[in-house]
């Protein structure tokens, strides 16, 4: 397979965060995520992972990357996702050559993203206080399950506990009074994605601040997986402290619109939304059900709400008499809102994808190519045209500590 990226190395970097170096010393998915990101916008991430383990999200598999001779690697999918664009150096901040290595790094770096236990850092002196006197001007974030402060500031956090905890689980899923009700778990890893990207801007908005302010210091970030994905509970918090009202499961219907659900047709499911009265008149005369139009359940989104039922039995008995195929091309012609519900294949097959450039492949120092999702981030004057394969353990080490550290080859004992 021909790679589709550039390497970029003989050109210059023209993405917005050219120049910013970010020592990185995150694992598993929420610090990842955010650090991939920075990467992403061109920042120079340094990985920082333990000699002969690295990252644990390393061994959560299968499936591992294939090399160049078709045998897995070490190197997971999970892995994968979140850590291209990166250089990774293999430092034992356990001993005093691995911490003053890293020190020393963290004085030649803007950015220091951490999401080791709340504390834990401190130890090492590698905390917010101590590299602060070594740069104030470094930006300082740390990434944990409760944050810094607070009665569970102790505890760690995974994503399923912070989906149960936060209400997500609560507002996903069927009724408990239809078969399969239950509180359900979203099936992408969201508290660590939403802190993650929370880190992300923070971290960018804190490099403006400092590059722009006479005082032109650093500061400290405290992001944690419990606020962020309170904060994305969103509408659903909003709807709560409003009316008082503790927010239901609908399952594939929406709290606030409707018609907005799952219908099925002959052949199988597709989605239709109508997020306004006209959008709702038009279905109707597409589906051609015009006394639904002159319904008194049915003559406001208000009223639709409150019978969603009702209505949703009356399209999708309509819905059953013909193909999916049929009804999504009717309705995409009419302008309505409708698609399919595809699996991730066929989600990567769309047109749409292709035309978006969505994935990119890049190649490995393993022989294998690398597939991965395309970052969402479309800039037209610093376009972010750079992807690299995520590192092996320790790949960069030596390269990272000549260029930086003018520390020579086998310096450092890491074995």
């Amino acid at each position: 397979m021909q790679t589709d990226t550039q390497d970029g190395q003989n050109t210059k970097d023209n993405r917005p965060l050219a120049g910013i170096r970010v020592l990185d010393l995150t694992r598993v998915f929420s610090g990842p995520w955010g650090t991939q990101i920075l990467g992403d916008l061109g920042a120079d991430v340094i990985k920082v992972e333990q000699p002969g383990r690295g990252d644990d999200q390393r061994r959560l598999g299968p499936p591992f990357l294939l090399d160049g001779d078709g045998c897995p690697t070490e190197e997971s999918s999970y892995y994968l996702s979140v850590n291209r664009n990166k250089r990774s150096v293999a430092l034992d901040i356990k001993t005093k050559e691995g911490r003053d290595a890293v020190l020393k790094l963290a004085g030649k770096s803007d950015v220091f993203v951490e999401n080791f236990k709340v504390g834990n850092l401190s130890k090492y002196g590698l905390d917010y206080e101590s590299i602060s006197r070594i740069n104030p001007r470094i930006i300082y974030c740390s990434i944990s399950g409760y944050g810094q402060t607070g009665p569970r500031s102790s505890q760690m956090g995974y994503d399923t506990v912070m989906q149960a905890m936060c209400g997500l689980m609560s507002v996903t899923g069927k009724p408990d009074e239809e078969p399969g009700g239950e509180p359900l778990k979203v099936g992408l890893v969201m508290s660590d994605m939403m802190a993650g990207t929370y880190a992300a801007m923070a971290i960018q908005a804190a490099l403006y601040a400092r590059d722009t302010r006479d005082e032109a210091r650093g500061q400290y970030i405290d992001i944690s997986m419990f606020d962020a994905q309170l904060a994305a509970m969103s509408h659903q918090a909003s709807h709560y402290l409003v009316s008082g009202k503790t927010p239901a499961r609908f399952g594939n219907g929406a709290p606030s619109v409707s018609p907005s659900n799952v219908f099925t047709c002959s052949d199988g499911k597709i989605v239709i939304v109508s997020g306004n009265d006209a959008q709702f008149r038009r279905l109707c005369e597409m589906l051609d059900l015009p006394t639904l139009i002159d319904d008194i359940r049915y003559q406001s989104n208000s009223f639709r709400v409150i019978n969603r039922q009702p209505l949703k039995e009356a399209i999708e008995e309509r819905l059953r008499s013909n193909k999916k195929s049929y009804w999504l091309a009717l309705l995409t012609n009419a302008n309505l809102v409708a698609g399919p519900i595809n699996t991730l294949s066929e989600a990567l097959a769309d047109p749409q994808a292709g035309a978006r450039e969505i994935v990119k492949h890049v190649k490995h120092i393993s022989g294998g190519i690398v597939p991965l999702i395309a970052s969402p981030m479309r800039m037209s004057a610093t376009p972010l045209d750079r992807y690299l394969a995520p590192p092996t353990c320790g790949q960069h080490t030596e390269e990272v500590l000549a260029e930086l550290l003018d520390i020579p080859p086998g310096t450092i004992n890491n074995a």
